[in-house]
């Protein structure tokens, strides 16, 4: 091995299904089949709100953005999965690697933003239903789906950064189905800390920002509906 360069892996084994050989075509066939049933009930449900005037809301336009996302995130992970049990290829570059992990954590930081959006799109239509429509423009909505994106793009750039700054040599095998964070950090040769208490961070930071700012709305949402009985 190369000590001026420890950074010496290329590719990634993933070992999640390699116990069980003789369960890939079953587990091939139910993969494929909540892959197929995820894709077309999100695509189903954004055509619908497209089609139907009825659904031209702010509450559907978020629902709509939230349905593509949920789509993307699936076909982050599931197309890898399948791909390895069809062909019993259990090996992923480093550099697809590090964009499965990167769009992951993109569309997983991005659904939790989406949410707490939705929160406040509700609160907005119970605390004054007159200018719903009013306070949420369309251009507001754009605006507020664009923030939610951002947010969850720079979370998913500091975790991927953080990730892959680390050295990754000799030992290539995640013991899972897809580059997942804990998986890839056992395999790092260098110094973990500093990486784990900013993804950590980052990680906790979305999680509980979101949670408050959802409860928030939703505990106000029930004052509303208490004091109107």
């Amino acid at each position: 091995m190369d000590n001026n360069n420890l950074t010496t892996v290329t590719e990634f084994i993933l070992m999640g299904f390699t116990d069980y050989p003789e369960w890939e075509i079953s587990l091939f066939l139910v993969f494929l089949c909540f892959y197929l049933v995820t894709i077309l009930g999100n695509l189903g449900m954004v055509i619908l709100i497209q089609m139907n005037l009825q659904l031209q809301t702010p509450m559907y336009f978020f629902l709509s953005h939230l349905s593509v996302m949920d789509d993307c995130y699936t076909s982050v992970i599931t197309p890898q999965i399948l791909a390895m049990l069809a062909t019993g290829k259990e090996v992923i570059s480093y550099g697809h690697c590090a964009s499965q992990f990167f769009f992951f954590t993109f569309c997983e930081s991005t659904e939790c933003f989406l949410l707490s959006v939705m929160s406040y799109d509700r609160y907005v239509a119970i605390s004054n239903p007159l200018l719903y429509t009013v306070t949420m423009s369309p251009k507001k909505c754009w605006n507020l789906v664009l923030g939610a994106c951002i947010c969850g793009l720079s979370g998913s750039i500091q975790r991927t950064t953080c990730t892959f700054s680390l050295s990754f040599c000799e030992d290539n095998k995640i013991n899972f189905f897809f580059c997942d964070l804990p998986s890839l950090l056992k395999l790092a040769c260098s110094d973990t800390t500093n990486a784990e208490i900013i993804i950590v961070l980052c990680g906790n930071f979305v999680i509980l920002v979101n949670t408050l700012v959802t409860l928030i709305f939703y505990m106000h949402m029930i004052k509303l509906k208490m004091s109107s009985l």
